[in-house]
C-alpha cells in the first residue's frame, strides 16, 4: 500500500542511500517530449535536509532536464530497489540548476563524494511530496558494480570535445533553452 511522507526521515534516507542508481523525471510546460534519466554513480545523490536534496549533472547526451528545469522547475526523483526488499521512492518537488561557477556549488559540492570530471551542475530540489509504492512487480537484480566509462570518458576528453559537448546542451530535443551561451561554463576543474 503506498504511503506518503511529511519529511526525508532517517528510515527514508537509509533507503536511499542504499540504491545505485535512481531515475529523474521532467517534462515541458507545453507539449514536447517528457524526459525520464537514469542515473548512477553512487556518490552523486545527496539528502541536504527534511524537505532538500541534490544531485550532481554530469554531461551526458543531452540538456532535457535542464531545459525543462528552466522551463517550470517540475522534477520527480524515483528510486527503485532491486533487492529482495521491494520498495518505489518518489520525490516530487522544483529543482533548480547551480552551475560549477555559482557561488553556491561549491558548498554544495561537499555533499558529494569523488570528483567527477564531467560536472556540468548540481540540481538541488525542494521536495513538496514523498511518497513511496510496493514495487511487487519490479524484478529482481544483483549489483555488479558501477560502470566507469562516463567518468573515463570525461577525464581523457579534450576542451574542445567539452566545448561541442555545450553546444550540443545549448537546447533541448524540443529547442527549448537549455546552457546558456551568454554565459558559458567556467574551465573544467
Amino acid at each position: 500500500m503506498a504511503k506518503e511522507f511529511s519529511h526525508l526521515d532517517g528510515s527514508l534516507r537509509d533507503f536511499i542511500a542504499r540504491q545505485a542508481m535512481f531515475f529523474v523525471a521532467t517534462a515541458p510546460s507545453a507539449g514536447g517530449r517528457i524526459n525520464l534519466s537514469p542515473k548512477g554513480y553512487h556518490d552523486t545523490f545527496a539528502v541536504l535536509d527534511d524537505h532538500t536534496v541534490a544531485y550532481l549533472d554530469l554531461f551526458g547526451s543531452g540538456a532535457e532536464t535542464i531545459a525543462h528545469l528552466r522551463d517550470n522547475g517540475r522534477i520527480t526523483i524515483m528510486f527503485c530497489s532491486f533487492t529482495r526488499t521491494p520498495r518505489i521512492l518518489r520525490l516530487f518537488g522544483t529543482g533548480r540548476v547551480v552551475r560549477p561557477d555559482d557561488a553556491e556549488f561549491d558548498g554544495l559540492s561537499a555533499h558529494f563524494g569523488d570528483r567527477h570530471a564531467g560536472v556540468r551542475a548540481a540540481v538541488v530540489i525542494d521536495v513538496e511530496q514523498i511518497a513511496d509504492a510496493c514495487g511487487f512487480a519490479v524484478p529482481y537484480y544483483e549489483l555488479v558494480d558501477e560502470r566507469p566509462v562516463l567518468d573515463a570518458h570525461h577525464a581523457k576528453a579534450t576542451d574542445a570535445k567539452f566545448a561541442s559537448l555545450l553546444d550540443r546542451n545549448r537546447h533541448s530535443i524540443d529547442g527549448l533553452p537549455a546552457l546558456d551561451p551568454d554565459h558559458p561554463l567556467p574551465p573544467r576543474r
